[in-house]
C-alpha cells in the first residue's frame, strides 16, 4: 500500500519503496521546504487534477549529464535567432508550459497550485527560469529548481522552431562553467534522449546523488554572452 504523507511532517520513505509505477506516497501538501526535501531525496510530485498529490521516484530515470548534450549544425544555427535572459518571467514560462498542448496528454499537470508553490521556490532563490526572446517575445523556454548542483528539469514550451532546445542549450553552457554536475531529467522521453540525456537506474540517480553537493550553490543567474555563441 502506498503510504500517506503527514502534512506536517517533511519526511518521505525511501524512494526504493516506490511501487511498480514509480510512486513513493501521496498526499501532504506543496509547502516549499517540502518540495526541496522530496527533491533532495530523488522525489518530485507529479499528478492530474482530479488525484491527490502523487510523490514519484521512477525507474529507470533520466539524467543529462552536462558534457553529452548535443548541439547539431542547425542548433548551432538557432542559438543564433533568439535572445536569451534568466528569471525575467518564470511565472509566464511556467503558464505557457501548463498550456502547451502535448502528444498523448489530456491536459496539464502543472495546475494553479503547482504554479503557485514553484512561484513561492522562485522567490526564494531555489526555481528558475530560462527564456528565449525574439523580437521582444518570450518564444521559448524552461523552468526547473536547482538543488545543490543539480538542476531538476521541470518542464519547457517552445513557440518557434528550436525556442526552448536554444534555451536549454545556454542553461547546459552556464551550467557547466558553475560547476553543476548533471540535469535530472526525471521521465524518459524521446526529445530528451535526442538531446543527449541517458537511461540510468534508479539505484545510480540515487547514489549519485548522495555524492553530489546538495548545498546551496552561490552564483548570480545572469547571462555571459561570452558562452552563448
Amino acid at each position: 500500500m502506498i503510504p500517506k504523507i503527514d502534512p506536517h511532517q517533511f519526511t518521505f520513505p525511501h524512494p526504493n519503496e516506490a511501487d511498480e509505477n514509480g510512486i513513493v506516497a501521496w498526499g501532504g501538501n506543496l509547502n516549499p521546504l517540502r518540495i526541496i526535501k522530496a527533491y533532495q531525496s530523488g522525489i518530485f510530485p507529479w499528478y492530474s487534477k482530479d488525484e491527490p498529490i502523487l510523490w514519484w521516484s521512477p525507474n529507470p530515470r533520466l539524467i543529462m549529464e552536462l558534457d553529452d548534450f548535443k548541439v547539431s549544425k542547425s542548433l548551432k544555427k538557432s542559438l543564433k535567432k533568439f535572445t536569451y535572459k534568466f528569471n525575467t518571467n518564470f511565472s509566464l514560462v511556467m503558464q505557457k508550459c501548463a498550456s502547451k498542448q502535448r502528444k498523448g496528454q489530456n491536459g496539464t499537470w502543472i495546475q494553479k497550485d503547482i504554479i503557485q508553490a514553484y512561484e513561492a521556490l522562485h522567490s526564494m532563490g531555489i526555481a528558475h527560469s530560462i527564456e528565449s526572446y525574439q523580437d521582444g517575445e518570450l518564444v521559448g523556454g524552461l523552468y526547473g529548481l536547482t538543488i545543490g548542483k543539480v538542476f531538476c528539469g521541470e518542464s519547457m514550451f517552445s513557440n518557434k522552431n528550436d525556442a526552448s532546445k536554444s534555451a536549454y542549450a545556454i542553461l547546459v553552457k552556464h551550467l557547466k562553467k558553475w560547476g553543476y554536475d548533471f540535469i535530472d531529467c526525471q521521465v524518459p522521453t524521446n526529445h530528451l534522449k535526442s538531446l543527449g540525456a541517458k537511461e540510468v537506474t534508479k539505484d545510480y540517480f540515487i547514489d549519485r546523488l548522495e555524492k553530489v553537493n546538495l548545498d546551496e550553490v552561490k552564483h548570480t543567474w545572469s547571462i555571459d554572452l561570452s558562452i552563448i555563441h
